[in-house]
């Protein structure tokens, strides 16, 4: 293709740590109520549900730092702490024990929901789109290679808004492991470099406001910042 009907947008890139060069976003995935809690605070059963995902745009990425207008159409914007997993070499039918030759970093991120939107989908049978893939609704810290870290497989997972913690929690608590997860999803569906998947939320979900500043962390991993700012007037 020599040119184009309009320019294309640039690739959604995140940092890494140590390395001048970016990770490049090719799609984002997202599992459903993997944390026992959190699934029971969602009016769930973790232990009969199999795991489920969804998915947000790539463009949908936002780096740590970034200030995030409450968005539209929604009067309960909440955060959901959660583990990165950054895929680094693609494949299908993985089997468990070969998931975490997939991997290439780690970071901390947080889904942002419009719940009461997503909660409204989920009574009436509808897809979760407009709860969960909305603009800048995916926020993500710097990746760290596994080459500097390994594979966590524990550690303290955390969220605080304005200092006041709201999640906290152990990555060892998740209901499907990261192998797991990798070996179920590309079941499914070819996974390539460039794709994230967010792994659940521990329970402690809750509200933010405008003027609220939000922050968590996962140990060995790294921490996240956002400040949430007024709606944004659209015409």
């Amino acid at each position: 293709m020599s040119s184009w009907v309009f320019p294309p947008s640039p690739t959604v890139a995140v940092p890494v740590v140590g390395n001048d060069a970016a990770f490049p976003v090719r799609r984002v995935f997202c599992v459903g109520r993997n944390y026992a809690a959190h699934a029971r605070e969602m009016g769930r059963d973790p232990d009969r549900e199999a795991p489920f995902f969804f998915t947000k745009p790539a463009d949908a990425v936002i780096p740590d730092g970034s200030a995030v207008p409450y968005p539209p159409e929604t009067a309960n914007f909440q955060y959901e702490i959660e583990l990165v997993v950054a895929i680094g070499k693609g494949g299908t039918d993985i089997p468990e024990e070969r998931a975490l030759d997939h991997v290439f970093g780690y970071a901390v991120g947080n889904d942002l929901t419009r719940r009461d939107l997503q909660l409204e989908a989920r009574d009436k049978g509808r897809p979760w789109d407009w709860g969960k893939a909305f603009d800048r609704s995916a926020v993500i810290g710097s990746i760290r290679p596994v080459s500097e870290i390994g594979h966590p497989d524990k550690g303290r997972i955390w969220l605080a808004v304005n200092d006041t913690v709201k999640q906290d929690q152990d990555i060892a608590d998740l209901i499907w492991s990261v192998p797991e997860i990798i070996a179920i999803l590309s079941r499914s569906m070819a996974i390539k470099p460039g794709d994230l998947i967010y792994t659940g939320t521990p329970a402690g979900v809750g509200p933010i406001k405008p003027g609220d500043r939000v922050t968590g962390g996962v140990d060995g991993i790294g921490t996240h910042t956002l400040t949430v700012t007024e709606r944004v007037a659209t015409s």
